[in-house]
């Protein structure tokens, strides 16, 4: 009976000592569990546990008892150092918080202030103590920078407005002008209104888009009819520019000939009359290519100018040529005279007297005529 009775005893406390090992061994492998408050909880049941094993009073169970509230106090201690850790992160949160607070872009520090605060969420416990403390620190140091985005908020909403209102007065000037004519002073009125546009501001999301697509519809009625005027003037005057170039070539063949006949100076003349008649090539061609055509007609005429002078100058010594024939001639029909003068002096026939005085007749008849002559050919060298 007491054989079997210590026995059984003996089987308790081996039973016994083996839960405590078992226990042990889990609480030194509390470390390895990443969630606090899991290992909390964990110590909690394990200390349960433990309380409810007999204590048999032997040397092995305190040293088991020591190895298990080591361990306990083991992770305890990096507990509390974990904690410091936290509350280290949290406090640096809280400055980025307080720096974020008066930053002026409003829309990047508000995801900055959302990526804080999931920071936060992701920081463990930093103790009962002081995680409530802590909180209230960061929400103090993000509510300052929320207080003034409402501000904002309530001043852009104001802004809106204003922005609203002046551009619809802008779209209003735009649909006056989008059917005007006046292409060069409407363009920079356009561009004065365009300026005016950006000055306004953001009107708000709601009617911005909406604003801006009918200040622009009445923008690009203006700009298309305006480019299609100039397409068809560019077109217009590619044309122009064709002709003229034609014409130029036509009076560079006259000129180049050196043929200063009547036809081709009235050729010449026809010319400069068709080129008044074709209309603009674009102002940055239309000099160049008159200059062209002027100097081409220049020097034409100027040799035109230097022929007639030539031909008038041949026409005169012709003149002078015949002059001196003439006067050549009238002195000889005068010495013949004076010969058949001298004859009559001897002469006893009537009739051959007769026939000299008709000669002598004759001959002063002649000298009249060249007399004439040389008198006509007299006022047309004077011209």
């Amino acid at each position: 009976m007491n054989e079997n009775y210590f026995e059984e005893k003996y089987d308790d406390m081996d039973e016994d000592i083996q839960q405590k090992e078992a226990l042990v061994l889990e609480a030194e492998k509390i470390g390895e569990i990443e969630d606090d408050h899991e290992a909390s909880q964990k110590i909690n049941q394990l200390r349960r546990s433990w309380r409810q094993i007999h204590y048999w009073e032997s040397e092995y169970e305190e040293d088991l008892k020591n190895r298990f509230e080591a361990a306990i106090d083991a992770f305890y201690a990096k507990f509390k150092e974990a904690e410091k850790e936290h509350e280290a992160a949290k406090r640096a949160l809280i400055e980025k918080a307080k720096e974020l607070s008066q930053a002026k872009d409003l829309k990047q520090t508000t995801k900055a202030q959302q990526e804080l605060f999931e920071e936060w969420k992701k920081i463990p416990s930093a103790g009962r103590n002081l995680d409530d403390v802590l909180w209230e620190e960061f929400q103090k140091a993000r509510q300052v920078f929320y207080d003034r985005k409402q501000e904002a908020w309530e001043n852009m909403n104001q802004n809106f407005d204003k922005a609203k209102e002046a551009k619809e007065a802008l779209i209003e000037k735009a649909k006056e002008l989008e059917g005007s004519v006046e292409w060069k002073k409407t363009s920079e009125k356009f561009r004065d209104l365009m300026t005016q546009w950006r000055e306004a501001g953001f009107a708000g999301k709601e009617d911005n888009d909406a604003l801006w697509e009918a200040f622009n519809s009445a923008r690009q009625k203006f700009y298309t009819r305006r480019n299609a005027f100039y397409e068809e003037l560019h077109s217009t005057q590619a044309v122009n520019l064709k002709e003229k170039q034609e014409l130029i070539e036509k009076a560079r063949a006259i000129k180049d000939s050196e043929d200063y006949s009547r036809e081709n100076t009235e050729t010449m003349k026809d010319l400069a009359v068709q080129w008044k008649k074709i209309g603009s090539c674009g102002k940055n061609k239309d000099d160049k290519i008159w200059n062209e055509f002027r100097e081409i007609n220049d020097i034409y005429f100027d040799g035109l100018g230097k022929s007639n002078a030539k031909r008038q100058a041949d026409h005169q010594n012709r003149m002078k040529d015949a002059r001196a024939r003439k006067v050549d001639l009238l002195n000889n029909q005068k010495r013949q005279i004076e010969r058949l003068q001298d004859s009559l002096y001897g002469l006893v026939s009537e009739q051959e007297m007769k026939d000299i005085e008709a000669q002598i007749q004759q001959k002063e008849a002649f000298i009249k005529e060249l007399e004439a002559q040389i008198e006509d050919i007299d006022s047309k060298i004077g011209e």
